[in-house]
């Protein structure tokens, strides 16, 4: 036989007569007993016996609760009592839960990264690759840029949501999958951040976006210079697919411009293709605000775009017509093979080695090498 101490608010009780055979529902009813002074027998109340961390089971009459006896040199074990109220515990159990309140689980899955494909796109339309995506969404709070939600410039879930729009846009996923990226975050990049605004005077252009470590954050200025409102969509998705290049060639080269311009052309392809669904009475080409004579002319299109973008760092767009012109044919003979997909012509694979070929070499005529970092001027 030996003695266990019990603590109950602080108090310790000495439980004797306890022994190897003592069973939980034996060791409860001791413990009642002892209890006697210090929880009047009129107060129903559940009682709780922890062990070592552990609950001692109440309705137990098998198993002993000491399967060896405590040394005679060493403190007598320790019991911690708990004791509630039967009429507490039963008005807490039959309460509703809180729907405000949310559980660990819930604040993980509402804290996780979630695109709302079907509010911007739907379903049918716009179905974002599990491997290749953007890992996350960053908008810039009001803190950031020293802005309140009420003053004139858009709230910051507005941002969030523009950030969703493009991260699920149909034919940003093609390229994604087409080239098997994935981006870590996608985010808002800080309309008036002072290094910025020292960029912008010391090089004469507005800085629309930038790439860092190769895909590893994409930043896009969202916001117009005033902070009304958001920059048009069909600018920023131009501004997303000149990063997402940057991901392999960091200066404005002919190997960029070839590599951007044909990602131009996958992005309004994908589009096309996509010309016979419907969301909300849209086509997706409706929805991404694309004219639709670009689409009766896309490689004209993206020649006159890239004409403009290259004259500014002394370049010619004709040099790499042929690439721009070669991708437009793959794209245009394998229709109805999904973008990105697992299942491609043999004819087209070769292709692309072919196109490969092409912008290695327009790589080495420019004589200039690749950098980590890119930056939309």
């Amino acid at each position: 036989m030996f003695t266990v101490n019990l603590s109950y608010q602080g108090q310790t009780l000495s439980l004797p007569d306890i022994s190897t055979s003592t069973t939980g529902t034996h060791f409860y009813q001791l413990a009642r007993q002892a209890l006697y002074l210090l929880i009047p027998p009129e107060e129903d109340v559940t009682l709780k016996l922890l062990l070592k961390g552990k609950k001692i089971p109440h309705d137990d009459d098998v198993n002993p609760v000491f399967t060896k006896t405590p040394s005679a040199n060493k403190s007598p074990p320790k019991v911690l009592v708990m004791a509630s109220a039967e009429t507490s515990v039963q008005e807490l159990n039959a309460k509703k839960q809180d729907p405000t309140m949310r559980g660990f689980d819930q604040e993980k899955t509402k804290n996780s990264t979630t695109f709302h494909t079907n509010v911007h796109w739907g379903p049918d339309i716009s179905k974002p690759d599990k491997n290749y995506k953007f890992g996350r969404l960053q908008e810039c709070s009001f803190h950031e840029f020293g802005h309140r939600p009420t003053d004139s410039t858009p709230h910051a879930f507005k941002a969030k949501q523009l950030l969703e729009r493009l991260s699920t846009d149909p034919g940003v996923i093609s390229i994604l999958q087409e080239r098997e990226l994935n981006v870590g975050t996608l985010g808002e990049m800080d309309p008036i951040d002072d290094r910025i605004m020292q960029k912008e005077q010391k090089s004469g252009a507005c800085l629309l976006g930038y790439n860092t470590n190769r895909g590893l954050r994409i930043d896009v200025k969202l916001r117009t210079d005033d902070l009304s409102g958001f920059r048009p969509y069909f600018e920023l998705v131009s501004t997303v697919i000149h990063e997402l290049s940057h991901n392999w060639v960091g200066e404005h080269n002919a190997l960029f411009w070839a590599n951007y311009g044909q990602m131009r052309v996958e992005y309004f392809m994908a589009h096309k293709r996509l010309q016979y669904l419907r969301y909300q009475g849209q086509t997706s080409a409706q929805l991404a605000d694309i004219p639709p004579a670009i689409l009766q002319d896309i490689v004209g299109f993206c020649m006159m775009e890239l004409q403009k973008e290259m004259v500014q760092h002394h370049l010619d767009a004709r040099t790499i017509a042929e690439p721009i012109q070669q991708r437009y044919q793959e794209l245009e003979s394998s229709v109805g093979i999904r973008l990105g997909g697992t299942q491609q012509q043999t004819d087209t694979t070769n292709s692309a080695d072919k196109r490969n070929l092409v912008l290695e070499a327009s790589s080495r005529t420019t004589g200039q090498s690749r950098k980590a970092t890119g930056k939309r001027k």
